[in-house]
């Protein structure tokens, strides 16, 4: 099936638990085995070096770019998290409009949202402006309702038990990272 034969969805993966960019990976995975060129953009992450990122450097039709200095809890100085998610929005945005992509994961930009680092009418504007033919993956916590709205497919993550707290037992590699 040609690309102008379906229709892109809007996907997004919220929730309080496990999951959300692994789901958001295993669609990429999926869309690399089918010769699809795909786009991630990581928001808030970039201070680690996770192994997915060492495995989807051996796709040449999977690019990453991330913008972010980690997570923001424990900061008091925001400017920096503010400009790098400006930034990777505008590439974002611009790869999305231009067509460069057959899927765009906006991995955390649920988060960018919520600490009010981006709007999200400004991204749904973007997102109903987008070829026909593209699908956008949008993952993070605390999704916004219009978003959740505008979605085609909303996969809510549950958190029912966690290693890191119920047992105290640190991040794994292969898991966590």
């Amino acid at each position: 099936m040609s690309r102008e034969e379906h229709r892109g969805l809007i996907i997004v993966f919220t929730g309080e638990g496990k999951g959300k960019t692994s789901a958001a990976l295993g669609m990429v995975l999926r869309a690399a085995g089918h010769g699809m060129r795909i786009g991630i953009f990581q928001f808030i992450k970039g201070r680690w070096h996770p192994g997915e990122l060492k495995a989807l450097s051996l796709l040449p039709s999977v690019e990453v770019v991330r913008y972010g200095a980690g997570f923001t809890k424990k900061r008091e100085d925001l400017s920096k998290d503010v400009e790098l998610v400006g930034e990777g929005w505008r590439r974002a945005r611009e790869a999305i409009l231009e067509d460069y992509y057959d899927m765009v994961v906006l991995d955390e930009i649920n988060y960018a949202f919520h600490r009010g680092f981006l709007d999200v009418e400004e991204v749904l504007k973007t997102l109903r402006a987008r070829p026909e033919g593209m699908h956008v993956i949008l993952t993070g916590r605390y999704a916004p309702q219009i978003l959740i709205e505008a979605a085609d497919l909303v996969t809510e993550m549950r958190l029912i038990k966690h290693h890191l707290k119920e047992r105290n037992i640190k991040a794994q590699k292969g898991v966590e990272f």
